[in-house]
């Protein structure tokens, strides 16, 4: 994270930083924007955008939650675009944000089972789910004594990040102190397999690793 560390000027979280690198390396791999739809003969369908789900810690009716947020067609956002939206997402009030509102009408629903059956209605086809879901997650629990997780958030890819430490690294053959933080990805078999998932992953890194300042 040294790249990300000297970013100048205005200041991009790590949770910005990998959705801007993510939605990018996504683009470059559809397979891996993809999603499994259920039905007699499963299949996979690739989504038409690339759009990155954030968790966000939250209090709804006193009560502790973690909801998410969908930010849509990232591929083609600036970095400091992604962190306006990021800051709208963190600072937006769970109960009077539009962007909650379909949390806000499940959670009114009286009977559990009315809540699932709309929410599956839908989840289950793949325009709706990307709106919902979006077509890859971003969930961060590097503000706490977290170095690695992982994490299911209902699409293909699910990146978890740690908090960034310094650690010993090599550097030409010689022992320094450098800013870590450990990428984890959970991803769906039944989408990709490993050496996909190896490529995103790996090219997620690189990309962190060689950020550079926007004009």
């Amino acid at each position: 994270m040294t790249a990300v560390r000297a970013f100048r000027g205005r200041r991009v979280s790590p949770v910005t930083h990998v959705l801007h690198a993510a939605a990018r390396v996504l683009a470059e791999h559809p397979e891996a924007n993809s999603a499994i739809l259920d039905g007699i003969v499963p299949r996979v369908a690739r989504h038409a955008g690339v759009h990155g789900k954030v968790t966000l810690d939250k209090v709804v009716d006193g009560h502790r939650v973690v909801l998410a947020g969908v930010l849509r067609d990232l591929d083609r956002a600036s970095l400091h675009e992604v962190q306006d939206r990021v800051e709208h997402l963190r600072d937006a009030d769970p109960a009077t944000a539009p962007e909650f509102e379909g949390v806000r009408r499940l959670h009114a629903e009286p009977s559990w089972r009315v809540a699932a059956r709309a929410f599956r209605d839908v989840v289950k086809p793949l325009a709706t789910r990307s709106a919902v879901w979006g077509t890859f997650a971003v969930t961060s629990l590097g503000h706490r004594a977290v170095d690695s997780f992982h994490s299911v958030g209902g699409t293909t890819i699910t990146l978890g990040l740690g908090r960034v430490v310094d650690r010993p690294v090599v550097r030409a053959g010689r022992v320094v102190v450098a800013p870590v933080m450990r990428l984890s990805l959970a991803f769906d078999h039944r989408v990709i397999d490993g050496a996909e998932a190896a490529d995103v992953l790996t090219e997620v890194k690189e990309a962190l690793e060689t950020v550079e300042e926007e004009p």
